[in-house]
């Protein structure tokens, strides 16, 4: 047996991997990787500049820079890393900071109470337990941070979508769950001839129009307001629904696929994308800790395998299901009616 898979110290350090998590999360929160995009600063002024107290100040930038996330040169100037000035800057295109404001603001305080919700099997979040994105949806500023925070988890995801899916099979396009629409902008960005849009509560209409126009794509791209449960979907010759099923219980994920299906015109496709896990639960965390998410979030949501999916699907009337690597974590599956 290796005896550094069962080393104390690996333990202990995964243990307290809380902390390193919570010094990304306030970096993030700070700004200070927008700080030092404009360029490298001293302790003082950088301080100063994130408003973080003297008496920490020292050991945070030091603590990033030994979590390879900043550097500090010879005389004494911290600056962003290539990876952390590309997606960490709010002011760049790329940003992916958005998902971690969302952790930090609205997963880390549930977290802390996933002892309770393994022996419970409720939620920790409160209203968002219940009323899921409706509880989300009724604060402005909760609603804001939630678009930002599905923006900064899409952004990759999307683009690899619109290099793999083959988009010349078909012209229109509607995104279920959509946010701010962060995935029909890069799939039309990337691709011309795609019309289509989003499909989410109403009150999401507003940041959809405003991010769709900052892209230029208002004349191709519109929001279609509605409540997947209660009202028909929009109809297009792709639909998809990313990280959406996994909020939901059996009933309620069976229920979308056969929704889907309806709205779909023949040989039309359903994208799927998720952290899935591997089907002999053994080896994907990103997907696990994807599905305890839910234990601690939702009443009744949880995440699934490739091949969970493809039963259902299979199921709701679908047939030549494809699974396919988007991530290091996510992936998609893509079926046909």
């Amino acid at each position: 047996m290796n005896d550094d898979s069962i080393a104390p110290d690996r333990l202990v350090r995964l243990g307290y991997a809380f902390r390193e998590a919570k010094t990304l999360l306030s970096a993030v929160e700070l700004d200070v990787f927008t700080v030092l995009a404009a360029g490298r600063l001293g302790l003082d002024e950088l301080a100063t500049r994130t408003g973080v107290h003297r008496r920490g100040a020292r050991d945070f930038f030091d603590a990033l820079v030994s979590l390879r996330l900043l550097e500090r040169d010879d005389a004494g100037r911290y600056g962003n890393t290539p990876e952390t000035d590309l997606y960490l800057d709010r002011r760049k295109g790329s940003y992916v900071g958005g998902e971690l404001e969302f952790a930090n603001a609205r997963q880390f305080g549930p977290w802390s109470l996933f002892s309770e919700a393994l022996r419970s099997g409720t939620p920790q979040s409160g209203a968002r337990g219940t009323a899921n994105y409706r509880a989300y949806y009724s604060d402005a500023a909760v609603l804001d941070s939630v678009a930002k925070g599905m923006t900064g988890g899409t952004l990759r995801v999307a683009d690899a979508i619109a290099e793999r899916f083959p988009w010349r099979d078909y012209t229109t396009l509607i995104d279920i769950g959509t946010a701010q629409g962060c995935l029909p902008v890069r799939i039309a960005l990337a691709h011309p001839h795609i019309v289509g849009g989003g499909f989410d509560l109403p009150a999401m209409g507003g940041l959809f129009d405003a991010y769709v126009r900052q892209h230029g794509l208002a004349e191709r791209l519109r929001f279609h307001p509605g409540d997947f449960f209660h009202e028909p979907l929009p109809t297009a010759d792709v639909l998809v629904m990313g990280r959406v099923l996994h909020n939901w219980d059996l009933a309620g994920k069976k229920l979308l696929l056969s929704k889907a299906y309806d709205a779909l015109p023949a040989g039309g496709a359903l994208i799927v994308y998720e952290r899935l896990i591997d089907d002999e639960r053994r080896t994907n965390t990103a997907g696990f800790m994807a599905s305890l998410n839910m234990l601690v979030m939702t009443a009744g949501g949880f995440d699934y395998s490739g091949a969970d999916c493809k039963e259902w699907m299979n199921h709701a009337g679908f047939h030549h299901v494809d699974i396919t690597s988007l991530t290091t974590e996510q992936s998609m599956v893509v079926a046909r009616k």
